[in-house]
């Protein structure tokens, strides 16, 4: 199961996330996404378990706890093309047509 886990403190390493995801099952893999042009944490990253059970475990364990003095975010990730897009799109309305 691939897990999403948001709002982490920018110092969170990922030997935190494993050692906290570790109390639940094994894992996979663990990554913090990083920007690329600074090199800093963009604050979320994923964790991979290859037991779904586990992951679903996690998930219920550490969705909106404390690590790094932050409230994180833990959620089952969503592939791209299945992620709800808000963005876009949208037609303008605005004003009004003005006749004298």
């Amino acid at each position: 199961m691939n897990i999403f886990v948001a709002k982490l403190n920018f110092d969170t390493r990922e030997s935190d996330l494993q050692n906290a995801f570790s109390e639940y099952g094994d894992i996979d893999s663990v990554k913090i996404i990083m920007d690329k042009f600074t090199g800093k944490s963009k604050g979320f990253g994923f964790v991979e378990m290859p037991n779904d059970e586990e992951g679903q475990n996690a998930i219920n364990g550490l969705n909106d706890t404390e690590v790094d003095g932050r409230t994180i975010v833990v959620k089952k990730a969503e592939p791209r093309e299945n992620r709800n897009s808000n963005r876009g799109g949208g037609g303008g309305g605005g004003g009004y047509n003005r006749r004298y």
